[in-house]
């Protein structure tokens, strides 16, 4: 056999080959797409998720990102979770992201469900939403928790005045989040002095943005 048809048998199988990888991928893709149509989760992901359908398509569930977590944020979905089960992602009111300088959680991610994450700034886990109806803050009590603990203090959240009514002395300190800065990295949340009927302040994630067609 010459050379040349050698390498058009070598051609076709290369061919072949990347049929099938192609094939494969998009049923990944379709399965990702799938469980994210179906209401599969709103978790809140690590850094470096890209949406929902994105992460689903390629997160293969081998807990890389959960072993090299340096503070034990990462956490595995139950089976409680559907689709999602197996996965990673953060519960923010027990153990919050501390964003580490170098995300080894991305560093870890060998399929890129992690990635395009090189600062603070480009962590995008969705954002923090204050209840203002159990704030303490909002009720004229001095509580500056969430403010302080955030990583990006004066960035995502910063505290606006407001006057009190019949008060010519005294205003209230108000944490304000900024949404399009806020990572939602959920140390607000993890710090948050209230918890009674509820937390007073949460992580709206990608995926919940994605359900309700916000993204």
């Amino acid at each position: 056999m010459s050379g040349r048809h050698g390498r058009k048998k070598g051609d076709r199988a290369l061919g072949k080959g990347s049929v099938i990888a192609g094939i494969a991928a998009a049923i990944v893709a379709a399965e990702g797409a799938y469980a994210v149509a179906a209401g599969a989760s709103t978790l809140l992901r690590p850094p470096g998720s890209q949406g929902e359908s994105d992460f689903m398509a390629r997160c293969v569930k081998c807990g890389k990102c959960l072993e090299a977590c340096k503070h034990g944020a990462i956490r595995i979905a139950d089976l409680s979770e559907g689709a999602a089960a197996g996965t990673p992602y953060i519960d923010a009111r027990e153990r919050a992201c501390r964003l580490c300088e170098d995300f080894p959680c991305v560093a870890a991610c060998p399929t890129l469900a992690l990635r395009d994450v090189a600062t603070r700034a480009d962590v995008d886990m969705g954002y923090a939403k204050i209840d203002e109806n159990i704030c303490i803050a909002f009720k004229g009590l001095r509580c500056e928790v969430c403010y302080r603990v955030c990583p990006l203090i004066d960035e995502a959240i910063v505290v606006e005045h407001e006057s009190i009514q019949g008060d010519s002395i005294h205003v209230k300190f108000l944490p304000t989040i900024d949404e399009d800065v806020c990572t939602g990295c959920g140390l607000c949340v993890q710090r948050c002095a209230v918890d009674d009927p509820r937390v007073a302040i949460s992580i709206v994630s990608i995926a919940e943005q994605e359900k309700k067609g916000k993204r």
